[in-house]
C-alpha cells in the first residue's frame, strides 16, 4: 500500500468576499425598465399654449365655434353657434361634440369655466373634448376690471 499514498486533503478557505457582479446586472436591468416605462406613466392633455404675451386673438366672426361651459356646480353646457343646450352629462357632451367635429373638423372648440369650478373637472372636460376629435382647445377668460386688486 505504499503506492497508494494518502494525499493530504486541501481545505478551501471560506470566501469572505461578496460577488457583486450579478447585483449590478440586476440593477442595470431594472434601471432600463424604469427608463422605458417612466415616459408612458405621464398622461396629460395636449393644449396649444401661446409662447409670448400678446393681444387676444381676433376670432373670425363668420366662423362658427363650439363653446363648452362649466358652471360653479359643475354642470356642462354646450353652445353651438347661437344655440345653447340644457345641462348635460359629460358623455352626452362628448358624443354631440364628436358629431359636430365629424361634419366640420376645422370648428374651433372653446372652454368657458366658472372660476369656482374644480381644476380637475376642467382637465377632465378638456381630455374628453380631445378624445372627441378637437385638435385645439381654447380657454375663454375675461379681462380683469380695474376696481379689482
Amino acid at each position: 500500500m505504499k503506492g497508494m499514498g494518502m494525499m493530504p486533503q486541501q481545505r478551501r478557505k471560506p470566501m469572505s468576499e461578496i460577488n457583486v457582479v450579478p447585483y449590478i446586472d440586476v440593477m442595470l436591468v431594472l434601471l432600463v425598465i424604469f427608463m422605458v416605462t417612466a415616459p408612458m406613466m405621464t398622461q396629460g392633455v395636449k393644449v396649444d399654449l401661446p409662447e409670448t404675451v400678446s393681444h387676444p386673438i381676433q376670432a373670425d366672426k363668420n366662423a362658427e365655434s363650439i363653446v363648452v361651459s362649466i358652471d360653479s356646480n359643475g354642470a356642462y353646457y354646450l353652445d353651438i353657434g347661437d344655440k345653447t343646450s340644457d345641462p348635460m352629462p359629460l358623455s352626452d357632451l362628448r358624443q354631440r361634440v364628436s358629431k359636430v367635429l365629424a361634419q366640420r373638423s376645422n370648428t374651433e372648440v372653446l372652454v368657458r369655466g366658472d372660476e369656482n369650478v374644480e381644476y380637475g373637472r376642467v382637465v377632465k372636460l378638456m381630455a374628453e373634448l380631445q378624445n372627441a376629435g378637437a385638435s385645439s382647445i381654447g380657454l375663454i377668460t375675461e379681462t380683469p376690471s380695474s376696481d379689482k386688486p
